[in-house]
C-alpha cells in the first residue's frame, strides 16, 4: 500500500470512536456532514468533545495510542467532501496544512520561465469523440517577472488546458495523479455520479470516466479533494467550451478563466498559496487566466469588422466576475446555453464563481480596450487586460 494513502485500520479506529454510547459523539458524526460548508467546523465540534469520553474499544490503551486515536477522530470531522472520501486531510505523512508547498511545488524555482497564457479557443475535436488525458503535478509557475507560485496543477499550468467539445461528443477523460497529496477531478459540464467518476486518486494511480455534454456553454473544470477551497486555490481549474450543435455566428473566440490568488509571505524565492488567506477571502491577486495584468503586456487583437466572443468562467474560488468591456458594449450575452437564451446591449454582467457564461460583440470601432472584473476592488490587483481593435 502507497506510504499517502490511509490505512484501514486508521479510519476503523476513527470510525469506532465516532460510534461509542455517547450521544454527542453521534451528534458529532452527524455534524461532520457540515464542514464541507463551513470550514473548520467539524474541528471545532470535535474540539468540544472531552478526551475522558467513553470509548467503545475499552479504556487498556496508553496514552499515545489515544493520543493517536483522537487526532484520527478529529481528522475525520474535518472538511469532509462530498465528491471522495480520500481526504487529503486524513493521510499520513502528506498533509499540506495551510500551503502549497508540498512535493516539486517549490523545486529549481528561479528556473521557472514565464509565459503568456494563449486565450484563444482550441479547434473542436473531428469524429464527435475527445480522448483527454491530464497529470496532476506540483511545479513553481512563474507568473510574473519577480513572482513564482508554489502551483498545484493540470498539465504543468494554471489554469489547465483549455477543453473544446461539442454537446451531445463523448468526451473520455484520465486523470493520473503525479502529486504527494491525493487528487480528483469535477467537470461541471457532465451528468454522471460523481461519487464514482470525482473520486480522489493518490500518488501513482489514475482514474478514468466518459461523459457526452448535454448543454452548450462555458464550464469549469477543477479538483475535488477536500479541502476544496484549498485545492481550487492553488490553482487545480480550468475550462471546458461546449459549442452548439447549431453554428454561431462567425467570430476570434477567446477563453478567460478569472481566479484568485492567496499568497504566503516569500520564502526560498516562492510563494506558496495559503490556505488562512484563502478563508479571509482578501486576495492578493484577482487575474484572468493565471497571470496578473498579462493582456496588458501582450494584448488580444483582433481586426475591425470582426466579431469577438468571449468565453468567460470564474473559478473563483470565492469572488465574482464583474465582466465589461470599457468602450464598447456586448450585444449578444447568452444568459444559458447558446444559442438560445440571449440578451441585448449589455454593458456589464456577473459570472459567479463556479459559473460562467458567453459574450459578444462586433469590433465596429478601431482602438484599444479595457476588458475587466469591474468590481474594481479587485480589477485593480489583476483583473485587466486589452482588447486591441486594428484598422
Amino acid at each position: 500500500m502507497s506510504e499517502s494513502q490511509p490505512r484501514l485500520s486508521d479510519i476503523l479506529e476513527a470510525e469506532t470512536i465516532l460510534e461509542g454510547p455517547s450521544s454527542r459523539r453521534a451528534f458529532l458524526a452527524r455534524a461532520s456532514a457540515l464542514s464541507l460548508a463551513i470550514p473548520g467546523v467539524g474541528a471545532a465540534l470535535a474540539a468540544c468533545s472531552p478526551d475522558s469520553a467513553p470509548r467503545g474499544d475499552g479504556s487498556n490503551r496508553t496514552s499515545t495510542e489515544r493520543g493517536t486515536a483522537s487526532e484520527a477522530a478529529q481528522d475525520s470531522l474535518r472538511h469532509r467532501n462530498s465528491d471522495s472520501k480520500l481526504d487529503s486531510t486524513l493521510l499520513k505523512g502528506a498533509r499540506h496544512g495551510n500551503s502549497s508547498a508540498t512535493g516539486s511545488a517549490t523545486k529549481d524555482a528561479q528556473q521557472s520561465a514565464y509565459h503568456r497564457y494563449d486565450p484563444a479557443l482550441p479547434p473542436l475535436a473531428t469524429g464527435g469523440r475527445l480522448q483527454v488525458h491530464f497529470h496532476a503535478r506540483e511545479v513553481p509557475l512563474r507568473i510574473a517577472d519577480d513572482t513564482v507560485v508554489a502551483a498545484w496543477t493540470f498539465e504543468g499550468d494554471v489554469p489547465g488546458p483549455i477543453v473544446h467539445c461539442q454537446v451531445g461528443d463523448t468526451v473520455e477523460f484520465t486523470l493520473t495523479n503525479e502529486a504527494v497529496v491525493p487528487h480528483s477531478m469535477d467537470f461541471h459540464a457532465a451528468q454522471i455520479d460523481p461519487k464514482t467518476a470525482f473520486r480522489s486518486v493518490p500518488k501513482g494511480q489514475s482514474v478514468t470516466y466518459t461523459f457526452k455534454p448535454k448543454w452548450a456553454g462555458a464550464f469549469m473544470y477543477h479538483c475535488g479533494t477536500a479541502p476544496v477551497l484549498m485545492h481550487i486555490g492553488s490553482g487545480m481549474y480550468g475550462a471546458i467550451i461546449v459549442s452548439p450543435r447549431e453554428a454561431l455566428p462567425a467570430a476570434k473566440e477567446f477563453v478567460l478563466v478569472q481566479s484568485e490568488f492567496y499568497l504566503a509571505e516569500l520564502a526560498n524565492g516562492v510563494h506558496a498559496f495559503d490556505y488562512q488567506k484563502m478563508l479571509s477571502t482578501l486576495p492578493d491577486f484577482v487575474i484572468f487566466n493565471g497571470r496578473p495584468n498579462q493582456y496588458i503586456q501582450a494584448p488580444i487583437k483582433v481586426k475591425v469588422g470582426e466579431r469577438v466572443r468571449f468565453w468567460v468562467v470564474n473559478a473563483g474560488p470565492t469572488h465574482p466576475c464583474n465582466f465589461h468591456v470599457v468602450g464598447e458594449q456586448f450585444d449578444t450575452v447568452y444568459l444559458g446555453a447558446p444559442p438560445a437564451n440571449s440578451i441585448r446591449g449589455v454593458q456589464t454582467w456577473d459570472v459567479a464563481p463556479g459559473g460562467g457564461m458567453c459574450f459578444e460583440l462586433l469590433c465596429d470601432v478601431p482602438g484599444e480596450f479595457p476588458f475587466v472584473n469591474h468590481g474594481f476592488g479587485h480589477g485593480q490587483k489583476g483583473g485587466i487586460g486589452f482588447l486591441v481593435v486594428e484598422a
